[in-house]
């Protein structure tokens, strides 16, 4: 954090802007130490009076589009190399927002719930249903603040035998995500098609996405469900590879006569409640940010892309390709209640245990 307080001090001693400097951990991709919500004062650019309080945020998500849509952010989160007059006015606008982001990046779920348990990251991008198992889990715990991703699961397979849920039976599927929304979307899907995920296929579970691939690539007429990125990654290492269902597709078309319609729903960000109702203002700042970053994210494709590759999320080549297939979005408020309870009714109706074993409250869902 040596640079954020060299150019902190520049600001103060050539412009009078600010009034102090305040130290925090390093942004980036790499773990926070500690826990958050260190408060320090900071003066607002233009005023030698007004402070703010600024928290030490911390926030994680998984490898994948739940992490992409925040590459915006994370870049505007960091000190920058130079302080030019454009970086002088941009990097304002972060300290003004009296907040400092730490972003730490994993594809290990275990990580990201042990992490809200204990109470060592302040918001989270998880998967939809295991939003309500921590919630339920944790006796409320956690709030949900916002859908980040729609559907982004495919079946891919290495030939031409799969034109319909129907050509899945008796088939091998590959897949990653058990016990997440992923294996909630397929059970749903094939059960709503008269498959028994349990005897009519035979789904094999991998650790991660990198294993559903290795097995695409070594066997023929292979099958895996996978999510977007991989979907395009697996694609780029070989030409054998093709879409034969579009999960979103299907779910869609099942529920097409229903009196509500529920939305397929792969990801959203959830606050610790204890942080929200402490700091209600830290967490609608976050989300203004956030959605901005989602916004930039989907109009700025090209640019986007080699942030994402950046941070290592994958390859800014395949980012590229993935990013328009990826159903980015950012819901919240009503909008988002009505999605994702619908979303989560349809799971606890196949599986109970899949949302935590009950439905959440209305207090589940964060509002400001």
């Amino acid at each position: 954090m040596k640079k954020l307080l060299s150019l902190l001090c520049v600001l103060s001693l050539s412009a009078a802007l600010l009034a102090g400097c305040s130290t925090a951990g390093d942004a980036g991709t790499s773990e926070t130490p500690g826990s958050s919500s260190t408060p320090s004062e900071v003066t607002e650019p233009g005023s030698s009076q007004e402070t703010v309080d600024s928290l030490d945020v911390n926030v994680m998500a998984l490898k994948g589009p739940t992490a992409m849509g925040m590459v915006k952010m994370m870049a505007d989160s960091e000190p920058v190399e130079e302080f030019t007059d454009q970086l002088k006015e941009e990097y304002e606008n972060v300290v003004s927002s009296g907040n400092i982001y730490h972003f730490t990046i994993t594809s290990a779920t275990d990580e990201v719930s042990a992490a809200l348990a204990q109470g060592t990251t302040d918001i989270a991008a998880v998967p939809a249903n295991l939003a309500s198992v921590l919630y339920n889990n944790t006796e409320g715990g956690v709030q949900v603040l916002a859908i980040n991703t729609l559907g982004v699961l495919y079946i891919v397979e290495s030939g031409d035998t799969v034109h319909s849920v129907e050509d899945l039976r008796g088939k091998t599927i590959y897949a990653s995500g058990k016990g997440n929304t992923p294996e909630a979307a397929l059970n749903y899907v094939l059960t709503q098609n008269g498959i028994d995920p349990s005897t009519d296929v035979t789904i094999e579970w991998k650790s991660e996405q990198a294993e559903c691939l290795s097995a695409l690539m070594a066997e023929e007429n292979a099958i895996a469900m996978l999510p977007q990125p991989f979907v395009t990654t697996a694609q780029a290492q070989s030409e054998n590879l093709r879409v034969a269902l579009d999960l979103t597709e299907e779910w869609d078309a099942l529920q097409a006569d229903s009196e509500t319609p529920s939305t397929l729903v792969t990801g959203v960000v959830v606050a610790r409640t204890a942080f929200a109702e402490e700091h209600p203002e830290v967490v609608s700042a976050f989300l203004d940010r956030y959605q901005e970053s989602v916004d930039y994210v989907n109009s700025n494709v090209e640019e986007a892309a080699q942030l994402v590759g950046q941070y290592e999320i994958v390859t800014a080549e395949v980012a590229q390709k993935a990013l328009p297939e990826c159903n980015i979005v950012f819901i919240e408020g009503d909008e988002m209640k009505e999605k994702l309870s619908g979303y989560l009714s349809v799971l606890f109706e196949q599986n109970p245990q899949s949302v935590g074993g009950a439905l959440p409250d209305d207090a589940f869902y964060f509002s400001r």
